[in-house]
């Protein structure tokens, strides 16, 4: 994120000497993307952040997956996928579950109750949707408070946990893992980076740490999910830590975490159908997001408010119903918690039935998020785990 923010104690001059009222040096690090290139913060540690007195493997959760082949159209529940209690027993990180992926992204489904270990993703940026839930995601940079409809946002190799409130209920969350970083798209900002007017967001919308977290600690572990020659080229270690990494007393700079809630979007509207692209969140390398919100619809005399039919020739298309009543899905058996898959190659719209029912229609009280992927996207255990085998044939069974 290019807004450029503050937190905390830091030095007048970058790369000088800063130390506390004892006189002891802190220990500055620089987090930059693309090898000094792109955004970077610069944090000031108590302790030195590249001591480390062990190190083991950690063994990756099933990250598997099966191509869509024979080519079709699916349907995945994900609240099919964790038993009534076993939230109770599992942690917003290691309890994730894959439900589809390719070699730019997973998108995976948890729901839990447990704190999670010290985590940091040093594949890619991390952007994990609250279905529903509360807690506090606690990281190097500070502390962001969460909820339901929120986008918290985590940079790559960013050290961080997740806290879930008790008594909120559990967390349901739909993560969004890249295999890069991941951004407002550059359509929404200016040459140096501010959002600007057309956008359906603005800075004033995104919430990042208000004061540093500061936490005592030896021998501290940390979860790190990295590059190697495991499944999607991935494998886990586990670090400890001579100190612990949340011994930043400030930071500045323009990459860090944040939070965005759906509510705060936007939307786009017109008097006929409006495409994909203006119901767009975040971009990626070979994906983008983006969220159907309650909105007004198409107000043109003769307008028809579903979407047309459409085929997705450079991409798949990945849609997570999270509430509301979605217009153009009804008959075909998708409900709230549900993912459809349309790959490319692949003509999709709505049910026929549904065409006809929206005409007339004024408001949409519906609420998604839809991943469209550049590459075609496979099945992970978890989605393999919570198909509907029915869904693909639905069009046709509308028509009799």
């Amino acid at each position: 994120m290019t807004h450029y923010r503050q937190v905390g104690d830091v030095p007048p001059k970058r790369h000088t000497q800063f130390r506390d009222q004892a006189g002891s040096l802190r220990y500055e690090e620089l987090m930059g993307e693309e090898g000094f290139s792109s955004d970077s913060s610069l944090l000031y540690h108590r302790g030195v952040p590249s001591a480390i007195v062990a190190s083991a493997v950690w063994q990756l959760p099933d990250l598997a997956t099966t191509a869509n082949h024979p080519l079709k159209p699916r349907h995945l529940r994900l609240h099919d996928l964790v038993a009534d209690n076993e939230w109770k027993t599992l942690d917003p990180v290691t309890g994730r579950r894959l439900v589809l992926g390719n070699a730019d992204v997973r998108l995976s489904y948890v729901v839990a109750g447990q704190a999670s270990s010290l985590y940091r993703n040093a594949v890619g940026d991390e952007c994990v949707f609250v279905e529903a839930g509360a807690g506090v995601v606690e990281t190097v940079f500070g502390a962001l408070a969460y909820g339901g409809g929120d986008y918290v946002l985590v940079p790559r190799a960013t050290t961080h946990r997740w806290l879930p409130e008790s008594g909120q209920g559990p967390t349901r969350a739909y993560a969004i893992e890249a295999n890069s970083h991941i951004a407002p798209p550059r359509r929404y900002l200016s040459r140096y980076g501010q959002l600007l007017e057309h956008a359906p967001y603005c800075e004033r919308d995104l919430h990042g740490s208000g004061e540093p977290l500061l936490v005592d600690g030896t021998d501290v572990e940390v979860l790190v999910k990295h590059r190697g020659n495991g499944p999607s080229g991935l494998v886990g270690t586990r670090l400890t830590y001579a100190t612990h990494p949340f011994d930043v007393v400030g930071w500045d700079g323009c990459a860090y975490p944040y939070t965005f809630n759906v509510a705060d979007f936007e939307p786009i509207t017109g008097r006929v159908h409006q495409p994909p692209p203006v119901h767009q969140v975040f971009e990626a390398a070979n994906f983008v997001v983006c969220n159907f919100c309650p909105r007004t619809v198409d107000y043109h005399p003769l307008a028809v408010p579903v979407p047309y039919f459409h085929s997705n020739v450079d991409s798949d298309e990945v849609m997570f119903y999270v509430d509301g009543d979605y217009e153009a899905r009804k008959g075909s058996g998708i409900d709230k918690g549900s993912i459809s898959l349309h790959p490319g190659g692949y003509a999709h719209g709505p049910q026929a039935s549904a065409i006809k029912a929206s005409l007339g229609a004024d408001y949409f009280d519906e609420l998604a998020v839809m991943v469209d992927t550049f590459r075609p996207l496979e099945l992970g255990e978890g989605g393999l785990a919570c198909e509907d085998d029915a869904y693909a044939w639905t069009w046709a069974a509308d028509l009799s």
